[in-house]
């Protein structure tokens, strides 16, 4: 991939195996506008094509106050009604391209994530937060309501109760909140924040790809389901791991007491 093509995103490979993607529009709080959202589609779908070499992917947010402050509203004033579906199309499909990604995504909140931010935070695998981030679905303060998946990936990580009201009241609450609530994984210090999550990447990346991206799909797709067909359909994932060069490295290198070197296959 050509990763300097990106007018609104700074693409950088950490490693062979994980890349760092950055929101890069600070003046605008990282703010997604149209291009932004272009963007992240045309990432995210070409790393869903073509995965062979990478294995994890941590999304942050430009500079120490923002994460993404959602929308650029500033784009939006004065758009027509056909304008601004037609933009909520594009914003649409990056929801697709960010939750359908077969890689593991963690996010690195920085700062401000509210909103369209707070949204796709909301996407990600799992999150970690700087001790200065913070978070909010404020829509209904501006007539409208969460629609890149928010009431959604909220409700689900946080409770039914719990999102109600934050999304009701639009009510902005703490990286500490978030944490106890079950929406992020860490608070860390913002020194420490992309450190850890590149450790937690490389960790990752240094386990069987194909198993961690069949558990991914298995735990999401099992979410939405009855026990029973989740169970099923945890058994199904299993046994595509059983044929893989991957399992037979694995349980090889367990008996020879060394690191196994997976291969994605």
């Amino acid at each position: 991939m050509d990763y300097q093509r990106f007018e609104t995103l700074l693409v950088h490979l950490e490693s062979d195996h994980v890349m760092v993607i950055t929101l890069n529009r600070p003046d605008s709080l990282n703010a997604f506008n149209s291009q932004m959202s272009r963007e992240l589609v045309e990432i995210f779908e070409e790393i869903g094509m073509d995965s062979d070499t990478l294995r994890c992917i941590i999304l942050t947010g430009k500079g120490d106050r923002a994460f993404c402050a959602g929308a650029d509203l500033k784009e939006r004033n004065n758009m027509s009604d056909e304008q601004w579906s037609l933009q909520h199309r594009i914003f649409e499909r990056m929801v697709r391209a960010i939750r359908d990604c077969p890689i593991p995504t963690i996010g690195a909140i920085n700062g401000y994530a509210y909103g369209g931010g707070c949204e796709i935070a909301g996407l990600l695998d799992f999150l970690y937060a700087s001790q200065t981030a913070s978070f909010a679905l404020p829509e209904t303060t501006l007539g409208i309501m969460p629609g890149a998946g928010g009431s959604q990936t909220l409700s689900r990580a946080v409770g039914e109760r719990r999102a109600k009201e934050l999304i009701f009241t639009a009510q902005s609450f703490s990286a500490d909140d978030a944490y106890h609530w079950g929406l992020v994984n860490q608070v860390l210090p913002p020194s420490e924040l992309v450190p850890t999550a590149l450790k937690t990447a490389e960790t990752i990346a240094t386990n069987a790809p194909f198993a961690v991206q069949r558990v991914k799909q298995s735990i999401h797709r099992g979410m939405q389901m009855s026990l029973s067909d989740a169970l099923m359909y945890e058994i199904e994932s299993y046994y595509r791991t059983i044929p893989t060069r991957d399992r037979m490295e694995g349980v090889l290198a367990f008996n020879e007491k060394r690191k196994p070197v997976f291969e994605g296959r």
